[in-house]
């Protein structure tokens, strides 16, 4: 043990060994020493009795600062709860209106097509979750009614390539619905405005009649600005993209306040007298909102020009108007006046209106940043109009957003902020955008819930897909956000989530990696879910506007058009069938020859090149679709349309063999057999699809006629037409037996399952006639007929239920 110590106290010493210098000494303290050592250290340092009470001293004006930080920590804390509760209400909401809408359809009749569509590989992502809705009311179905004009035009533009002005269409379908009525269909409106302005589209519509004279003139709006928007958005492109939304968006703003001042004129009775100019206007509008009683609202100031005139108010309202051009005339006009107050306005005035997109340069902003800090920055009173046009002018202090008695609307307020917005700092358009996220909806919606009033906001700071899914969560701007999606899809102002990020409630797409994203396909598909079965051409108009992405890169722009396949197909499966149904896929003349449906019509609008491909994406799946949910005829008449000749048949067989066995045949049977016999007649003029297929169709069709015959009391020709079909052997020839029995396996897989069904039916044929008294066969006759009958049906007993082939045997001792 003693060893083991020493050993250890070596290898303690040998671990500093090598930082041992000869030129010092060595030290060797105990634990002791080094403490009293150390006390006599801190003992001769000066001032260290005072430390203990600086420090107290110091925490304790420390306090305030504490306080701050924990009450913010609160605030933050609370107004994360807030938020989170509001997502969570939203959220719940969203998922409580599927939950009502899945609820509706499973308490009415669901079919199997219904089934199958809540299992197609898009509608698990909520495209066909059900294909109930509440019902409209009489108002909402007639703004889609007008709306849908506009949708048909805008397709039919489509169509022939041309341009077409649907903004403005849709704005006019809008006001048309508003009236005369005030409140938010007034605010719809002006959406439309701000998108028209926003898009810088066009008022004209290129007529029919002229498409080919002005098509060479007509610019293109369809997907205009995609390449820009869906791409790189810190390219020199995007930043002009947001420079001309946030112009369009504040042109909009202009021409709005402009009819609220004539509106405000005219409900006030102001009598504009024999000066029509804009600028008189303007004066008498400023007069009538800030001098009442004599007096002149406060801090309003005056210039004698030559009566007193409150040209601040009267230059500040013409700019927010839109009257750049009656502005500068009114600032010349009283120069004099003017400069006596406020030296170089005029000119600086003049070079902002007339600047490209109202920059000044840099020196230029620096002097009205010297002029503001001087003169009005801590000035006690200020026009404060005078305040707004320098901060206008120089975009000074963008973080102080407000100005007293200037921006007092939500309208005014937005304006103020894009004239303030500078795409080279602080953000630009992307920035206000992220400021007014922060604000959000509740700031502007106010009590009485104004969702078009956030939804513009979103508009005019380029958050189009915001936008339209702030209209789309109210039911009474629900269809307007529908529209408004299609314009922006229509312009390439409207970006698509991929399939794997599309959510299965809300169609709004949020990533921290990527720009928002909206689910159009869903958006649609919901919008147009209640009228697919009564008004499947009208449904139709709106998918052609999912192949509006097909441009969107990556693997986005394919599954578009996938998805708008699938949505067609969904639309011919659900649809009521009748003269609308073939209007849809198309059919045959009574010549033979084929006439195109609606689809076909408009293939280029659903990106499918040729007909080959409309065959094989669009009537043979959706054949198959209408196979599996047990529309048959729907099914054979698409396989036909598709050329596929063989599975028509094969699927006529199918079906004749699954409904042959109905005693009483409905009409969904009916219907499959005329389908049937039309075919095949028009089959033998082509000699088309010839087979076991057309085989086991044409012995199952007599099958039937023998039934209906035998049904009527016609016992003779029914057995003649039974025996026609060469599926029994009926002359005693044991060898014909044996062969035939050895042939069943090789039959038709329908003729096959209903053995047991024909062969009871000609022994029922048989004992009928023989115990009619008009029967012209002799019991002999009969009697071979039915034991030959009968010992084929013994070959094959294992084919039959025991108690048919009882039965059977039974009749056939009788006979």
């Amino acid at each position: 043990m003693a060893a083991d110590l020493s050993a250890l106290l070596a290898a303690s010493k040998n671990l500093t060994s090598h930082l041992s210098r000869p030129d010092l000494p060595s030290v060797q303290l105990s634990l002791d020493q080094i403490e009293a050592q150390s006390r006599r250290l801190v003992q001769r340092q000066p001032n260290t009795a005072n430390d203990t009470d600086r420090a107290n001293y110091l925490l304790a004006q420390a306090h305030t600062l504490i306080t701050t930080i924990e009450e913010g920590r609160a605030e933050t804390q609370e107004e994360f709860y807030r938020l989170l509760e509001d997502r969570s209400q939203k959220d719940w909401e969203a998922r409580k209106r599927r939950l009502f809408e899945e609820l509706g359809g499973r308490l009415g009749v669901e079919n199997k097509a219904v089934a199958e569509m809540k299992m197609s590989t898009y509608g698990k992502g909520g495209l066909a979750a059900s294909t109930s809705a509440p019902i409209a009311s009489r108002e909402q179905t007639q703004r889609q009614l007008i709306y849908g004009q506009q949708v048909v035009e805008l397709n039919k533009a489509r169509q022939r390539g041309e341009a077409h002005a649907i903004i403005h269409g849709l704005g006019y379908a809008a006001a048309s619905i508003a009236g005369g009525t005030p409140g938010s269909s007034h605010q719809i409106v002006h959406l439309y405005d701000v998108l028209a302005k926003v898009t810088s589209e066009p008022r004209y519509a290129v007529p029919v009649e002229h498409a080919g004279a002005h098509i060479l003139n007509t610019a293109p709006q369809e997907r205009k600005y995609a390449r820009v928007y869906l791409g790189n958005p810190d390219s020199r492109e995007a930043a002009d993209l947001r420079r001309q939304i946030a112009r369009g968006a504040r042109e909009a703003l202009e021409e709005q306040y402009w009819d609220v001042l004539e509106r405000t004129l005219r409900a006030k009775r102001v009598a504009i007298g024999g000066d029509p100019s804009d600028a008189h206007h303007v004066s008498e509008f400023v007069t009538s909102r800030y001098y009442a009683n004599g007096e002149w609202t406060n801090h309003i100031e005056l210039f004698q020009n030559p009566k007193p005139a409150p040209l601040w108010a009267i230059l500040y309202t013409l700019v927010r108007t839109g009257r750049a051009e009656a502005a500068l005339e009114v600032a010349l006009n009283a120069e004099r006046a003017i400069e006596a107050r406020e030296a170089g306005f005029v000119t600086r005035f003049r070079a902002w209106l007339q600047a490209p997109d109202r920059q000044l340069s840099r020196m230029e902003r620096e002097e009205l940043q010297n002029v503001y800090n001087a003169h009005m920055l801590h000035a006690k009173s200020t026009d404060p109009f005078k305040l707004a046009l320098y901060k206008l002018m120089g975009k000074l202090e963008p973080s102080r957003r407000s100005v007293p008695m200037v921006t007092t609307t939500a309208e005014d307020w937005l304006w103020f902020q894009l004239a303030m917005v500078d795409e080279e700092t602080d953000g630009g358009l992307r920035g206000l955008a992220d400021t007014l996220l922060g604000y959000g909806a509740r700031h502007f919606e106010g009590p009485n819930g104004r969702p078009e009033l956030w939804a513009q906001v979103l508009l005019v700071c380029g958050q189009f897909e915001r936008a339209v899914a702030a209209l789309l969560d109210h039911t009474e701007t629900e269809v307007d956000g529908v529209h408004i999606a299609i314009a922006l899809a229509y312009h390439g102002l409207l970006r698509v989530p991929s399939k794997a990020e599309a959510s299965d409630i809300a169609p709004l797409t949020l990533s921290p990696t990527s720009p928002p994203a909206l689910n159009l396909p869903t958006v649609l598909w919901r919008y147009i879910r209640p009228f697919v079965k009564h008004a499947a051409e009208d449904a139709l108009q709106y998918v052609y506007f999912v192949c509006l992405s097909a441009d969107q890169g990556g693997d986005v722009g394919k599954e578009q058009v996938e998805i708008a396949w699938e949505l067609v197909r969904r639309i011919i499966v659900l649809s009521n069938g009748g003269p609308a149904w073939e209007r849809l896929v198309g059919g045959f003349r009574t010549d033979g020859s084929r006439t195109p449906g609606t689809i076909e019509q408009h293939m280029a609008l659903l990106k499918l090149r040729s007909k080959q491909q409309y065959n094989e994406q669009v009537l043979v799946r959706a054949a198959k679709e209408s196979e599996d949910n047990d529309r048959t005829s729907e099914a054979i008449k698409l396989y036909n349309l598709a050329e596929d000749y063989a599975t028509v048949v094969s699927c006529l067989a199918r079906a004749l063999g699954n409904t042959i066995a109905q005693s009483t045949p409905d009409v969904k049977c009916r219907s499959i057999e005329k389908t049937a016999e039309q075919i095949l007649e028009h089959y033998a003029h082509t000699n088309r699809a010839a087979g076991k297929d057309k085989d086991a169709v044409e012995k199952l069709l007599k099958v039937r006629r023998a039934m209906d015959l035998k049904n009527a009391g016609d016992l003779q020709n029914a057995m003649a037409v039974l025996e026609s079909t060469g599926l029994l052997i009926t002359d005693n020839d044991m060898a014909k037996i044996s062969k035939r029995a050895e042939e069943f396996k090789d039959m038709h897989e329908s003729l096959q399952r209903n053995f047991a069904l024909y062969t009871r039916l000609y022994m029922d044929i048989l004992h009928q006639i023989k115990q009619s008294e008009t029967r012209t066969y002799v019991d002999s006759q009969l009697g071979v007929k039915g034991r030959s009958v009968a010992v084929l049906a013994g070959m094959l007993k294992y084919r039959m239920p025991p108690d048919v082939l009882s039965y059977i045997n039974r009749l056939s001792v009788e006979l």
